[in-house]
């Protein structure tokens, strides 16, 4: 297994003191190029005739690793270490979101209208007519993002504190890439029925409901409960996210490869949220030959789930062959292999095993279940979830234009139609000019995509009848300008 490469995501900055002579920059910088970090920056703090202090940022493998370097630092002649810092924890220091007006109160004339006693008037206009409740409220551009903290990213079960800045990093893209406010609601309990009845009481004041990092079967539970039972977008990211951009992805490697997707065969590791999704929708794409396995071997029909119906369900409409045995044996003959399951769950062999060309999609973080590095002159075609790769497989490149499309027509609901039309306009996002092994899938930066993503679809939901807006009553889409 290689090792990881360096990443910001573990940086640290070191504030070095030393003399101010010529060469003492190299030597640090030797030392830290002999412990194998990766200088980000540098900057200086203060300079006289005898003394320089800079702040050296590098990259590192992980927390082990940037100790290991402030330690190679520290031992450099005549430097001085006077402070680590770690950029990634300063990011997160009061928190990365807040409230902010969309009008000033700086008179008395203000107060009257913004506050009592005009706004009471507002309220009766809602009282009387609820539907008012999109234009007169933020309702009809905010969403609630709703944890219990069970499946956090590859964390597990953290809890709902645990949970909280992952949900406010979720909040900044919202925000950011399509002007969707957005606020996490982090609950206190793993009760399912109580979860439903939160986001059911406190709906009246979202547009939609995100649901993230809730564990499997729990997820399919609460999310199946809650689109039945409210009139308005309910959407789990973890599954359906990633069930876009992995399709998104796929269709363009499919174009790469020359395959298509009423042929192929594909193995789904960890059936899961996310894989289980991916799955589904795919099947719905086309494809009539997909395999899960999980921790237990290959799911099939007639093996025991332990009661996870979830599994039992996902048997009766996979694995066509009803093969049995373990990820080795699923992977013969494969032409796509998904990974929404654990570090280093698969060899260059079981890859080598794979039909011409094959497809490898391994999506699990942060390190995925074999890396790029091994699969070099073996893979057609090869992604990722990391960023410091080609081909990140991010959830970014949907949800965020997602819930514009959908807070745009005031959807009713997410429907299949919606998450293909989002797929499509994502494989969009790479003209077929400039498709290659390594660039299959846009950019997250890239905000054309949430553009699109969010015109095609809104255009599914007024197509599919659960829009409340029709065509001429929608504005056109323009990403918010960036932010300095």
């Amino acid at each position: 297994m290689p090792a990881n490469n360096p990443s910001i995501a573990y940086s640290i900055t070191i504030r070095a003191q030393y003399s101010n002579e010529a060469g003492m920059l190299g030597t640090i910088s030797s030392a830290i190029g002999e412990a194998e970090g990766d200088i980000g920056a540098i900057d200086t703090v203060s300079s006289s005739r005898n003394t320089m202090i800079r702040d050296i940022t590098v990259n590192a493998r992980d927390v082990a690793h940037g100790e290991k370097i402030a330690k190679s630092v520290r031992a450099v002649k005549g430097v001085k270490v006077l402070n680590v810092s770690d950029p990634v924890f300063l990011k997160h220091l009061g928190g990365k979101i807040e409230v902010a007006s969309r009008t000033s109160v700086k008179t008395r004339n203000d107060m009257s209208m913004v506050y009592t006693p005009g706004v009471g008037r507002v309220s009766m206009a809602i009282h009387h007519d609820p539907s008012a409740l999109w234009t007169l409220t933020g309702k009809g551009n905010t969403v609630a993002i709703v944890t219990d903290g069970t499946a956090v990213l590859g964390l597990g079960d953290i809890g709902p504190g645990g949970a909280m800045p992952v949900m406010e990093g979720k909040a900044v893209l919202f925000k950011e890439l399509a002007d969707v406010d957005a606020w996490p609601v982090c609950l206190d309990t793993k009760d399912a029925d109580e979860i439903i009845s939160i986001v059911k009481a406190m709906s009246v004041g979202f547009g939609g409901i995100n649901l993230e990092d809730i564990s499997a079967p729990r997820c399919f539970y609460i999310e199946d409960r809650l689109r039945n039972e409210l009139d308005i977008p309910v959407f789990h990211d973890d599954q359906h996210g990633t069930a876009v951009v992995a399709t998104a992805g796929l269709l363009n490697a499919l174009k790469i490869t020359g395959k298509h997707m009423d042929e192929i065969k594909v193995v789904v590791n960890g059936v899961g949220a996310g894989g289980i999704a991916c799955a589904k929708m795919l099947m719905a794409a086309g494809a009539t030959n997909i395999i899960g396995v999980d921790t237990s071997g290959i799911v099939y029909r007639g093996r025991d789930n332990r009661g996870n119906k979830a599994k039992d369900d996902f048997a009766e409409i996979s694995n066509p062959d009803n093969i049995e045995g373990d990820l080795a044996r699923a992977m013969q003959g494969a032409d796509v292999f998904l990974g929404l399951s654990a570090p280093n769950t698969v060899t260059p062999k079981m890859v080598s095993d794979m039909n011409d060309k094959p497809i490898v999609f391994a999506m699990a973080n942060p390190d995925p279940e074999i890396w790029p590095e091994e699969l070099k002159g073996i893979a057609g075609v090869m992604a990722t979830g990391r960023s410091d790769y080609a081909n990140q497989i991010n959830n970014a490149l949907c949800f965020p234009g997602m819930f514009r499309g959908a807070l745009d027509v005031r959807a009713t609901t997410i429907n299949e139609e919606m998450k293909f039309a989002a797929a499509q306009a994502i494989a969009a996002g790479v003209p077929d000019s400039d498709l290659n092994e390594d660039y299959i899938i846009p950019g997250i930066f890239d905000l054309s995509v949430v553009r699109r993503v969010a015109k095609e679809v809104a255009a599914a939901a007024q197509k599919t009848g659960v829009a409340r807006k029709k065509p001429n009553q929608v504005k056109s889409y323009s990403p918010p300008k960036a932010r300095r």
